[in-house]
């Protein structure tokens, strides 16, 4: 097992881009752009399903909520990814326990502190017919990284 570097970024909610992506200001004043770690939620721009997703976003992080971010990557392109949290609650799992988000199987390792969680929202979600599950068969395409 690895020693993983635990790094807590303090921020206020500038904004939110869509259900995957918020726009942050840290403490220093720089607003960065954060990927919402191991979930997927679709395209604002491709169905209903993925407006509510960035409506239910906007609920979760009015803004200048405080909220406390822990990284676990950064892409490519130097955006970095974390999990969300207000009130010691995890946005992104929030967003999975509504269906307004699938887990992403590829990157659920970087969220090792709750994949059980993840895993078991969705399945209620699931079950439940909730959000994104409402459908017969779910088709949404994805923001790749």
């Amino acid at each position: 097992m690895s020693l993983v570097e635990l790094i807590l970024v303090l921020g206020t909610i500038v904004g939110v881009a869509d259900g995957n992506t918020i726009l942050v200001k840290d403490n220093a004043g720089q607003t960065t752009t954060i990927k919402l770690a191991c979930i997927n939620a679709p395209e604002a721009t491709d169905q209903q399903s993925g407006l509510a997703a960035t409506q239910r976003l906007k609920q979760l992080l009015p803004p200048q909520s405080r909220v406390v971010i822990r990284t676990t990557e950064q892409l490519k392109n130097g955006k970095p990814v974390g999990e969300v949290f207000v009130d010691n609650r995890s946005v992104n799992l929030l967003l999975v326990e509504s269906g307004n988000a699938v887990v992403d199987r590829e990157s659920l390792e970087n969220c090792y502190e709750t994949k059980t969680q993840f895993l078991i929202a969705e399945a209620n979600a699931k079950n439940n017919h909730l959000g994104l599950w409402q459908e017969s068969k779910v088709q949404f395409k994805f923001h790749v990284k």
